[in-house]
């Protein structure tokens, strides 16, 4: 039980936070004490690790919105436009579209409801899939040649990533949850003559399915973002992990993620337990260890900012 004081205590904020998201539009008059209390107890980024500098731009969201339109009907009201600006000559940019901070639909919760599944994916465009997108780029020899599938990609930044600079065979996007789905497809579609000759595509894809044959044992890289919050999903997000992994050849899959509390801890164990390997690196990069250190100092871009809950290691696991 919370103590009763002049200031809104952490839960009440808490429960604020969800109200926002349900609300349409603010207030003409937002509640001033309640919007700095929130940002107080919120470890949400404003620009997150940033490592692939973008900007919004929807000018190009009402270019498109006509064509768009056909796939699923999509809103273009709550939608943005994000340029990311890549640091290479074939494909310099890649246009991501996502549904505006702070907001969701009461639909949403009816299709996690109805498939089991978290809304994660609609919610933002979380920090570890930046860092994974950049370490993407940095090490795109090892997707070369390769069949690829991202696994709970949100809107898919890492997943367009790897399609347009690695010249992977092979990039298969996927989430469970068919809303986020509708983005992936639509931002695929968005960025299709950057792909050169990748074949590139979105997949629905329950981690609690138990038939998958088809795409069984094929992937020579998995690659995920902040996958393993969700502890009830642990054990089936192992196996198919197992199951998809190429066995007949060098194959591994990429995890970017915090601790957060015994979390991966559990995850880990799991993976252990049906008889896959893994290592864990902490320091993979310099420039995002670089940022990681300047957020530990205080900077104002990231309130409340900590390793366990904020810092992405990278988990390698083999078979």
């Amino acid at each position: 039980m919370e103590i009763t004081t002049g200031f809104p205590t952490a839960s009440s904020l808490r429960w604020r936070i969800l109200r926002q998201a349900f609300l349409r539009r603010r207030s003409s008059e937002p509640d001033t004490q309640s919007q700095m209390g929130i940002k107080h107890i919120s470890r949400k980024a404003l620009q997150g690790f940033n490592m692939i500098p973008h900007h919004i731009v929807d000018d190009h969201l009402e270019e498109d919105s006509g064509s768009l339109s056909k796939i699923n009907h999509l809103d273009g009201s709550k939608d943005t436009c994000a340029c990311y600006m890549l640091p290479t000559g074939r494909a310099p940019k890649i246009f991501l579209y996502q549904r505006i901070h702070d907001r969701a639909e009461l639909s949403d919760f009816e299709i996690c409801s109805r498939y089991d599944i978290d809304n994660t994916g609609l919610v933002c465009h979380w920090p570890s899939e930046d860092v994974l997108a950049y370490f993407c780029l940095l090490h795109a020899d090892m997707f070369r040649s390769k069949r690829v599938i991202e696994l709970g990609s949100g809107y898919g930044l890492a997943g367009l990533v790897i399609a347009t600079v690695t010249e992977a065979s092979e990039v298969v996007i996927s989430d469970g949850n068919p809303g986020v789905i509708d983005y992936i497809q639509r931002n695929i579609c968005a960025n299709a003559e950057a792909f050169d000759g990748t074949q590139v595509k979105a997949l629905t894809l329950h981690w609690n399915l138990k038939d998958i044959s088809t795409i069984s044992n094929v992937f020579d890289v998995i690659v995920a973002s902040d996958c393993t919050f969700f502890k009830e999903f642990h054990s089936a997000l192992a196996q198919t992990v197992k199951c998809l992994l190429n066995p007949l050849g060098p194959s591994e899959a990429l995890f970017f993620g915090p601790k957060r509390g015994d979390s991966l801890d559990n995850f880990l164990k799991e993976i252990k337990d049906i008889g896959l390997h893994y290592g864990i690196t902490e320091n993979y990069d310099a420039e995002v260890w670089k940022r990681h250190q300047r957020f530990l100092s205080g900077d104002d871009s990231w309130p409340n900012y900590e390793m366990d809950h904020c810092y992405p290691l990278l988990v390698r696991i083999t078979l």
